[in-house]
């Protein structure tokens, strides 16, 4: 995009971050952000504790900049950032909570970012980059080539300076980088993890605007509901196979490897005792970076699965419809029936000669059979035993499936899902092991429920003679 005059004009009367450039509090709202939800990595943030933070940030102010500089209360300050003229704070309810909660923006943090690098920086480097600058440019010539002997002789190369490093360290030539060095690709790395989360805050905006936008055209929508949900799904996969929903994908499949999360954990914590690295004094909460990256994804994540959710909830409104409607015609079908019984047409008004066409085909009659012969065995009954106790007849176990399946819903209106031997910690074994089968049965009966077939709880219960019993079977998942 060419920032000409016209497109320039277009930002500073509609952007969220010139406004907030604009702005006659700028400092405070910038600061405040900076400070609650940039510098810590948050996500999100209820009401109750965001109002206190401005309040006791207010508080010093007034102390230095006099009672008059800042007259509003917090909570006023915090409404006027979330409206549309502002855009600087996005407030929500979070699912199964009333209490506000609140979260940066992308283009706050944008403002933010480019305030930060305003600041004077005591060390400038350039080699990391020039080399990242190199490292992809490598990566994107070789990525592409599509000539296997190229490629293999790129390989080559590159194994061949490897085996000549080796040699060289072997020999006692071992280069290591210098103070400089280290504390320039250090900084590269904490800006690098920074701008991670602001990227993830961006593309969780673009799903919350498709889920918004569709949310509009389900209430307004009239007409046939696959011409709808073409039109959904089709702007969704526009985004998912858009480049930036494939590369956060890729990010995502990644950073969901528990090898590479234990690698990068590794790799922080040697990085972070480096003296070098000590000497900047960095934030320590760069060693949990990659923890704050999954964060951010299952936020994008839980988004994604709440428009979702919104097509079920449309699907099953329009199938409820869609029923009343058919029966609304069989009622008055019905009711025109009744209205024309008394009413009956005279001579014959239709005649069927039978309910079903009768075809006998040739090759359908049965061969001969000749007529079988019983031979009965003559036997003597013989008198029952007396003594016979018949209490077993009476004392046999009834379950309630009801009642287990109960125990099942109760769980998960708090959970999206638990496992069975998580639903018997909370509800104990009454009646042994056919309580047992019975959950079991309730699993195999639900489509939602998953078999881990890879992992293995044990439950314990005591029997009806104060026996303790333990079964071992595959973790069962009951989910929402």
């Amino acid at each position: 995009m060419s920032l000409d005059y016209a497109t320039l004009e277009v930002l500073r009367r509609s952007h969220p971050a010139w406004r907030l450039l604009l702005a006659d509090h700028a400092p405070l709202v910038a600061s405040f952000l900076h400070r609650v939800f940039v510098l810590p990595n948050v996500r999100t943030m209820a009401q109750a504790e965001l109002v206190s933070k401005l309040e006791d940030e207010l508080f010093h102010l007034r102390e230095t900049q006099g009672d008059g500089a800042f007259p509003k209360s917090a909570s006023a300050y915090l409404e006027d950032w979330t409206q549309e003229s502002r855009g600087w704070l996005r407030k929500y309810y979070p699912t199964g909570s009333d209490e506000a909660h609140f979260d940066l923006t992308p283009s706050t943090e944008k403002a933010i970012a480019w305030l930060d690098s305003l600041t004077q920086r005591s060390f400038v480097g350039t080699e990391s980059r020039l080399m990242t600058v190199f490292e992809l440019l490598r990566q994107m010539v070789e990525g592409s080539e599509t000539d296997p002997e190229m490629r293999i002789r790129e390989l080559e190369k590159r194994k061949a300076e490897i085996d000549a490093e080796i040699t060289r360290i072997r020999d006692g030539e071992l280069v290591v980088l210098d103070e400089t060095a280290l504390k320039d690709r250090f900084q590269q790395v904490n800006a690098t993890a920074r701008e991670l989360l602001s990227d993830f805050r961006e593309v969780e905006q673009n799903f919350r605007m498709l889920d918004r936008s569709t949310r509009e055209r389900i209430a307004r929508w009239e007409g046939a509901k696959g011409e709808l949900l073409e039109s959904i799904f089709g702007e969704r996969d526009v985004i998912a196979d858009s480049d930036q929903g494939k590369s956060f994908r890729a990010f995502w499949d990644f950073l969901m490897s528990l090898e590479r999360q234990e690698e990068l954990s590794d790799l922080l914590d040697t990085v972070f005792g480096m003296q070098a690295v000590r000497d900047l004094k960095p934030d320590t909460r760069l060693k949990r970076v990659h923890y704050d990256w999954l964060e951010a994804g299952e936020h994008t994540q839980r988004t994604v699965a709440l428009l979702s959710q919104q097509l079920r909830r449309f699907l099953d409104d329009q199938a409820w419809l869609d029923n009343r409607r058919i029966m609304q015609v069989l009622h008055e079908i019905e009711a025109h029936a009744l209205a024309l019984r008394e009413d009956m047409p005279e001579g014959t008004f239709m005649e069927v000669d039978d309910v079903a066409p009768a075809i006998e085909l040739p090759m359908e009659r049965p061969l001969f059979t000749p007529p079988l012969k019983p031979q009965i065995t003559t036997q003597v009954i013989a008198d029952g035993d007396n003594n016979i106790v018949a209490d077993a007849l009476f004392n046999q176990v009834t379950l309630d499936k009801a009642r287990l399946a109960a125990h099942v819903r109760h769980a998960l209106q708090v959970r999206e899902q638990i496992t069975l031997a998580e639903l018997m910690d909370e509800h104990p074994l009454e009646q042994g092991l056919a309580e047992l089968v019975a959950y079991l049965s309730l699993a195999g009966d639900d489509s939602k429920t998953l078999f881990d077939e890879k992992n293995c709880d044990n439950v314990q219960w005591r029997d009806a003679q104060g026996t303790n019993r333990s079964a071992t079977l595959p973790r069962v998942i009951f989910n929402r």
